[in-house]
């Protein structure tokens, strides 16, 4: 997922920016936005799982929650179009700061009674930074749940400014505009 490319992406900015003192150091990397158009192929009412084919010919599952009121109204064939959109925010947090993990969603209905919804989903982590190699050079971050994740630093210098044990806050924020195509 895109998730990873942004971690990658985080990975070089902490170690970036770390050095910075004892200010407060935090940084948005912005996601692409990417817009697909699938079709439906198949419908699970009670579960209320969506599959759908998408233009390069791969399939995906979706569910949709219970608060999506139009679910009952897609047929095999009808056209889904999703925007989805995703940014990272990191910020190095101080020593002896408190860690906090939250975790949130929602599902907005399209106004004006239209088939569609907004869904977005932020969660926020601490992670720490539990190995660097300066050979590779690479960062290795681990945080709640036996979550582990490893990429490659570009920037040596910067990796030189973060040590083992530095605490890093992670808030992913993902959210997905999606509408039917009801045909005509």
């Amino acid at each position: 997922m895109k998730r990873i490319q942004s971690l990658a992406a985080a990975a070089a900015l902490v170690a970036g920016t770390a050095g910075v003192g004892a200010a407060q150091v935090s940084k948005t990397i912005p996601g692409e936005t990417r817009t697909v158009t699938a079709t439906v192929e198949a419908i699970e009412r009670g579960s209320r799982e969506v599959t759908v084919k998408k233009p390069d010919g791969n399939y995906e599952v979706f569910y949709a929650p219970n608060t999506m009121k139009r679910f009952d109204t897609l047929k095999i064939g009808d056209k889904i179009t999703a925007t989805y959109y995703e940014n990272l925010i990191l910020r190095l947090k101080q020593p002896g700061e408190k860690s906090d993990e939250k975790d949130q969603a929602a599902v907005v209905p399209a106004a004006g009674g239209r088939a569609g919804a907004t869904v977005s989903h932020q969660q926020t982590i601490t992670a720490t930074i539990t190995a660097i190699d300066q050979t590779v050079p690479s960062i290795t971050f681990s945080g709640p749940h036996n979550w582990t994740y490893s990429s490659r630093v570009e920037d040596r210098k910067a990796l030189a400014k973060v040590k083992v044990g530095d605490k890093v806050e992670l808030t992913w924020t993902e959210a997905m505009l999606l509408s039917l195509d009801e045909g005509k």
